[in-house]
């Protein structure tokens, strides 16, 4: 049964614990992790253009992937900071970003992609810090999905910013995703915190997950990536 690896990574901007915006070492963790499917948060700068934290000749010339183009802002890799990046020999079938409530900038996006003979869905979203907010993005999200005219297995990842172990937004996921225990991914340099998760729809088995926690890793930023490999 075909497999596929997705991963999900806040990388704070390309800012380490270190205080030091190294690209480089960014890419270097995203290579390490070598997922099929990764969903970026803080991908962009806060300010300006909003320029990509990672210049795009990096992602072109150093990686084997391509970032989703959701043509909103050509500097930057993603919409309010959230990207997903694809192989580059992925075909992307549709892409669209989703509006959140919130009282800061906040959204999410969403790609339908052909990796390797197999068709998923991908939501990649940063959450607010307030429980209220999240439940309603939460909300919002789940009602973006079963409004669209096509189903397909699905993984929604990303920074939730939930603490608690099962309530919250996470209650609100569960009633139609299964979420892979990942594992603790903050703060990176000693993971107490499970902010970033994954979750599969149950038409998906989650085969393996984990959380990368490599040398490069504990200093690139302060959230562990988490990974999972799903069998559709």
């Amino acid at each position: 049964m075909p497999s596929i690896t997705v991963a999900s990574y806040n990388m704070r901007k390309a800012i380490g614990t270190d205080r030091r915006r190294r690209p480089e070492r960014t890419l270097e963790v995203l290579r390490e992790i070598d997922a099929d499917v990764i969903a970026l948060q803080e991908a962009d700068r806060r300010f300006g253009r909003r320029a990509a934290a990672i210049p795009h000749h990096l992602m072109d010339e150093h990686s084997d992937w391509k970032p989703v183009d959701f043509g909103v802002r050509a500097q930057s890799l993603g919409w309010h900071g959230n990207a997903i990046l694809v192989r580059k020999s992925a075909q992307l079938l549709d892409c669209e970003i989703i509006h959140l409530p919130a009282l800061e900038p906040r959204g999410a996006v969403m790609a339908d992609i052909r990796v390797g003979g197999s068709v998923l869905r991908v939501i990649g979203m940063h959450l607010d810090l307030s429980g209220l907010w999240r439940r309603r993005q939460a909300h919002a999200i789940l009602a973006h999905v079963h409004a669209s005219t096509r189903q397909l297995p699905t993984v929604m990842m990303g920074d939730l910013n939930e603490w608690s172990a099962g309530g919250g937004c996470l209650r609100d996921f569960g009633r139609d995703m299964v979420c892979a225990a990942t594992g603790p991914s903050f703060h990176a340099r000693r993971p107490i915190a499970r902010l970033d998760r994954i979750l599969v729809s149950r038409d998906m088995t989650i085969a393996d997950s984990g959380t990368h926690s490599s040398a490069a890793a504990r200093t690139a930023s302060d959230h562990l990536p988490i990974w999972a490999k799903l069998t559709l």
